[in-house]
């Protein structure tokens, strides 16, 4: 029974089925939508500023700042400014389809390196991996480098628009153009941009935090590797190999949890919400960030595999005694669950303080007592009655929290809940034909895990995509109400309006450009890890410091693949955001750029003007719909490949497994729905 859980899991976690799970867990924060949907919008509003730019004109310049203006140039003509702000967008528009056409040619090579990677791995002979590994490695790092770059590249040119939008409507409320609420609400919307533009730069910190986080956590596991194996008891080999398991899966944590970090989504709220609420965001402690969080979550999977081994102690109401005390060494067996609860706990106070590190030093705390509670009782293995009931309880309870504490680690960093065996490892195991004694259980724990956090992405997806419905909505009213304006009913405060939404609209797009540039910082933080730490560790590590047959060599090639493989995974979720952009771009968006590029080159006072704003108009609302049409499409898809793999889990797995007892569904459900809960809207949208 065993061994076939263990090949049903491995054909549910191929390299494949990783990647689609991924897709499918970070649609919702990839956000790929995003990237599509201002963009007709943003356009078709610079084409009503061309349009308005034909009448009236005037000078902004009543109010000068002391040092001049930075963006604007014609600050005596409103007419030359619309103008800038047109050719400014005009360009950014170019630069962003160039540049993601060559992103999508540049991530379409990445699969070829990590299959070299994958072969060079397997190769038995440790001076080839040496020698080939890194220039693989060093081929997918240049290639996150030159996507960095054209990202970065294209966000400059968003944000100078948005700088002279934001300057422009600066002048405009020094000019005293505005009044009373109308005043106010410029003012609201400047400030906002300004927070944007704060938590843009704070952004910038986060990923540079990220690529220490990492670097920290290589160095880490290797040292927890080494402590595990040199404590490990004889005969635990299996419990040990769970217990690197749980190592691995820290790593698929901390990195999953950094990707769905990069959220612009949640900078366009928390930005609007401080701004209505005079304050941060609510609830968040002042001492941690979204990293150092991320950083305490992915160590619930270790926490787990400890709570799990002492568990196995209990058979049927009772504590294995004879199992559990060691004669030839004298010692009990959960001596192993206890030294590496204690390191876990340790690393712990290095985190800033915060809810998650209190729970999980909690749940540390109440395993290293239990491990005590058992080594007194161990050598004579006698026990009173009540005694052994209630250390009985408090396993349980243990098992329970680490479950809970776990769940709520997978929604957070939203990584699988079928985490795949790393391929030396699962070699090994084969050899074995041995499995975990918890492996039934594990895998109804990891199948339910499974569901509620694809039942939870499909909500969060589903209220992303209701909101951008509804900013699309709001954007295209102001629209309609323009163009229902008699040209001569067009005055300056609807001139300014619009220019409000465009900048906003514009700040859409690019934060979504931001996105990329962390996106490829990330692969490149990965990929320098493995070739400073994993690498090194590989080179200097001896096979002889373990009897093991899994030995440092094996584990470090298993973080080598592991850490390839999530670059590569960022990289290949990058190559569909890209694909479809281009595709978009090609059939809805460069025409209209291309006839805005026309419409500013036209005289204003012939009548093919008026007509090729009129089919500017026509042109963008086509665009608008056959855009939301396709994020419809990709909805549909998307609960279609969701369902698929709920049904693909139960068929394979859930049919094999032993049915379980009511009270067992009970106290799985409850620790993970807990977990999986609602949050607040505003944290979701």
């Amino acid at each position: 029974m065993d061994s076939q859980i263990a090949k049903v899991s491995k054909s549910l976690t191929t390299a494949e089925e990783m990647r689609n799970q991924t897709k499918l867990i970070m649609q919702p924060y990839a956000n790929w939508e995003g990237y599509l949907t201002p963009a007709p919008l943003s356009i078709a509003i610079m084409g009503e500023l061309v349009f308005i730019s034909s009448q009236t004109d005037f000078s902004i310049n009543k109010n000068p700042p002391k040092d001049g203006y930075k963006y604007i140039k014609y600050p005596e003509s409103f007419r030359a400014c619309l103008m800038q702000v047109c050719n400014s967008g005009w360009g950014a528009f170019n630069e962003a389809h160039k540049n993601m056409d060559q992103i999508r040619l540049h991530t379409l090579t990445v699969p070829d390196y990590m299959k070299s990677v994958v072969k060079i791995l397997f190769q038995g002979d440790d001076e080839v991996v040496k020698a080939l590994l890194p220039d693989q490695l060093e081929n997918i790092r240049v290639i996150a480098d030159e996507c960095f770059t054209l990202a970065s590249a294209t966000e400059k040119e968003f944000k100078d628009v948005i700088n002279i939008i934001q300057e422009l409507l600066e002048a405009c409320v020094n000019a005293e153009h505005f009044y009373g609420e109308e005043l106010e609400e410029i003012k609201k919307k400047l400030e906002e941009n300004k927070m944007r533009k704060a938590s843009s730069e704070e952004a910038l910190k986060r990923s540079e935090k990220a690529v220490k986080t990492i670097e920290g956590q290589m160095n880490e596991a290797h040292e927890s590797y080494k402590s595990a194996m040199a404590s490990l008891p004889s005969g635990w080999e299996m419990i040990g190999m769970d217990f690197v398991s749980g190592l691995s899966e820290a790593f698929t944590g901390l990195v999953s949890g950094l990707t769905s970090l990069i959220n612009p989504v949640n900078t366009i709220c928390n930005a609007a919400k401080a701004i209505n609420q005079g304050s941060g965001s609510k609830g968040q402690d002042k001492t941690s960030d979204g990293i150092d969080e991320i950083n305490i979550y992915s160590k619930s999977a270790e926490i787990l595999k400890c709570a799990e081994s002492i568990q196995t102690f209990v058979q049927k109401e009772n504590v294995q005694w004879t199992e559990l005390y060691d004669q030839k060494n004298k010692c009990p067996k959960s001596k192993f669950a206890l030294d590496q609860l204690i390191r876990i706990n340790k690393s712990l106070e290095k985190s800033p303080q915060c809810e998650p590190k209190n729970r999980a030093q909690k749940i540390c705390e109440q395993g290293i007592n239990i491990c005590n509670e058992l080594a007194k009782y161990a050598p004579d293995g006698k026990c009173e009655e009540a005694k052994t009931k209630e250390l009985i309880e408090k396993i349980t309870n243990l098992t329970e929290s680490a479950c809970a504490f776990d769940s709520k680690s997978k929604d957070v960093t939203h990584s699988p809940a079928l985490a795949p065996k790393p391929p030396m490892m699962y070699k090994e195991e084969s050899k074995s034909q041995k499995a975990s004694q918890r492996a039934s259980d594990n895998a109804r724990f990891r199948i339910e895990q499974s569901r509620a956090q694809l039942d939870k992405t499909r909500e969060v997806y589903e209220k992303n995509v209701e909101n951008m419905e509804k900013n699309q909505k709001e954007l295209t009213e102001i629209l309609i109400a323009m163009r229902n304006c008699e040209i001569k009913e067009i005055d300056f405060q609807t001139t300014i309006k619009m220019l409000v939404k465009g900048m906003d609209a514009m700040g859409r797009v690019k934060e979504q450009w931001e996105k990329m540039v962390h996106f490829f910082q990330m692969v490149s933080s990965i990929v320098k890890a493995s070739l400073t730490v994993s690498l090194k560790n590989f080179v200097s590590t001896s096979e002889k410091t373990q009897s093991l047959s899994y030995n440092g060599k094996l584990f470090t090639k298993d973080l080598l693949y592991n850490q390839a493989f999530h670059a590569t995974n960022i990289a290949n979720l990058v190559h569909m955001i890209s694909a479809t952009y281009t595709e978009v771009s090609v059939k809805h968006i460069m025409d209209r750029i291309s006839s805005l590029g026309k419409l500013m080159a036209m005289d204003k006072e012939k009548p093919e003007f008026i007509q090729e704003h009129k089919q500017l108009q026509n042109n963008c609302d086509a665009a608008q719909k056959a855009i939301l049409q396709l994020v419809q499409k990709n909805k549909a898809e998307f609960e279609r490949n969701m369902h698929s793999r709920l049904e693909k889990i139960d068929k394979e797995l859930l049919a094999i497994l032993p049915p379980a007892s009511p009270e067992e569904k009970k106290i799985i459900q409850k620790a993970i729905k807990s977990e999986f809960s609602e949050e607040e809207e505003n944290d979701l949208i």
